[in-house]
């Protein structure tokens, strides 16, 4: 059976200056620093296009392993993440090419600009994420379900090899100029893959920094 793919271009949050100095490994915002990050944004704002595409799909728990229609895994971190769920969105999210070159630009002639980018794009890839993950949620409010938080190959137990079958089912090439190369590395690289679950009774996991037991990294979020 055929799912439906879609595709859409999305608008999201203004920057947020402290997550991008977050991403950069920034510990104050010194009047030099802040500076550069605004040359940066400038340059950064005409290079940026937020596009996603995605499917709705059926998912079967069978005892510890999962049928996600477009492929099964026995990830236990996904099935527990899932409980409750009984469809997925599966997505594909990019903020494009343009900045990937315009880092590549900038790698060796000014590196901290280029560090800069790199945190540009780190911050908006997630805003992105943030901002289609608010739309599934008040999509799927009506019928009164609830969804998760995104989980992606390489979370926990499941494996970063599933992105082949991510990538074939969405045919983000296609739809959104998402490429995966034989080493598993998106190309734009400011680019992501997840599930979001829907379903009555979700059983949300803990996420992103507050599901992290790596309390000493330099990137992590205050709670």
């Amino acid at each position: 059976m055929m799912h439906t793919i879609y595709t859409g271009t999305f608008s999201v949050p203004p920057v947020q200056k402290a997550e991008i100095l977050r991403y950069a490994g920034a510990r104050e915002a010194t009047p030099e620093l802040s500076a550069l990050l605004e040359e940066a944004l400038a340059e950064a704002a005409p290079c940026l296009t937020y596009r996603v595409c995605w499917q709705k799909l059926p998912i079967i728990q069978n005892g510890t392993g999962l049928d996600l229609t477009f492929a099964r895994t026995q990830s236990e971190a996904l099935r527990r993440h899932l409980q409750g769920c009984s469809h997925i969105i599966l997505f594909g999210a990019t903020v494009g090419i343009g900045l990937d070159r315009l880092i590549a630009r900038y790698g060796k002639t000014a590196p901290a600009k280029a560090l800069l980018l790199q945190a540009i794009g780190a911050e908006r890839i997630e805003a992105l994420c943030n901002a289609f993950s608010k739309k599934i949620k008040q999509d799927a409010a009506p019928e009164g379900l609830c969804t998760t938080s995104r989980f992606s190959p390489g979370y926990g137990d499941l494996p970063l090899e599933l992105q082949r079958d991510i990538f074939r089912s969405l045919n983000c090439s296609g739809k959104i100029g998402l490429t995966l190369n034989e080493s598993l590395m998106m190309s734009p690289s400011k680019s992501v893959t997840a599930i979001i679950g829907i379903g009555s009774c979700c059983q949300d996991t803990a996420a992103g920094c507050s599901g992290c037991a790596k309390s000493d990294c330099i990137h992590r979020r205050s709670l």
